[in-house]
């Protein structure tokens, strides 16, 4: 069992902790998660990659005896060894500065920014944030900051988290209906071992959830193809994303989007069959003569 005790001065050390990954930008990969968002792209050298989808690359292929019980390299490495059961993505914040292109030579360099414990209605938590620099030929495209939570396994008789109402009436609307197959194929494009997104009888019996997580990454970037779809022309210079509440996949979910008057600025969020708000984004786009 790991201990919910939290050494924040320990944990602090790791601010700092660097780490660098290359992954060449190929279009079978990149077909392969069109594929999964049900896409009809063609991609050709020199393609620029659509927003937030260099997620499926970068990822490091950890050896099998190097895994923790939950399916994550075990704590320790790059991370911080935060020795709380539950981890999640909890947000992120990224520009866009350049195209990442297709059969691009790419490189991303990691450093862990702030390590930060609280006390929430559900117990202890640990937020990680750790910034990303993609860079290629030495030309800076993607810069991200990337929020994880740690947290404690739910007490008996601890209250449950007041859910929050999602906004009304958006311009557009997508019903997405998650199944196994969607998670599979989505963790298998971005090498995730964490057990919670396929794995029906570890994330019910053991970490307590209703069924099998779907990703916040996952959610962030069908978040961003809404807008793509309604705005095929338009370019993104920056989108931001806060994990609400969780989606699973014992229902259906919806992906919402209200674009601003000016046109410059696109409210995305995605919301649970019962209206409550699951994901909350915001997405900046260039001016025409940018």
């Amino acid at each position: 069992m790991i201990s919910d005790a939290l050494d924040t001065s320990l944990l602090q050390q790791w601010i700092g902790s660097t780490e660098t990954a290359s992954a060449r930008i190929d279009a079978r990969t990149a077909a392969a998660l069109a594929a999964t968002l049900d896409r009809d792209f063609s991609f050709s050298s020199g393609t620029a990659l659509p927003p937030l989808w260099h997620w499926i690359f970068f990822w490091t292929a950890a050896a099998q005896s190097e895994l923790g019980a939950d399916g994550h390299p075990q704590r320790g490495g790059f991370l911080p060894p935060v020795p709380l059961p539950r981890r999640m993505w909890a947000g992120g914040r990224l520009t866009f500065s350049a195209p990442l292109p297709v059969d691009a030579e790419a490189t991303r360099t990691s450093v862990v920014k702030s390590v930060v414990a609280k006390t929430g209605v559900t117990g202890n938590l640990a937020f990680v944030t750790v910034k990303h620099e993609i860079a290629h030929n030495e030309t800076v495209c993607v810069t991200e900051e990337h929020d994880i939570v740690y947290r404690a396994m739910p007490q008996p008789g601890a209250p449950t988290p007041v859910a929050k109402p999602a906004p009304s009436d958006p311009a557009w609307r997508r019903l997405v209906t998650p199944d196994p197959v969607l998670l599979f194929r989505y963790s298998a494009l971005t090498f995730n071992g964490h057990r919670i997104h396929y794995d029906r009888s570890y994330v019910t019996a053991v970490e307590g959830y209703p069924g099998l997580i779907v990703h916040g990454p996952l959610i962030a970037t069908l978040l961003a193809d809404l807008l793509q779809r309604h705005l095929p022309e338009a370019r993104m210079t920056s989108f931001s994303f806060r994990a609400v509440g969780t989606l699973f996949d014992t229902e259906p979910f919806t992906l919402c989007g209200q674009p601003d008057d000016d046109g410059l600025k696109v409210s995305l969020w995605a919301q649970n069959m019962r209206g409550e708000l699951a994901m909350q984004a915001e997405a900046i786009l260039a001016r025409d003569e940018e």
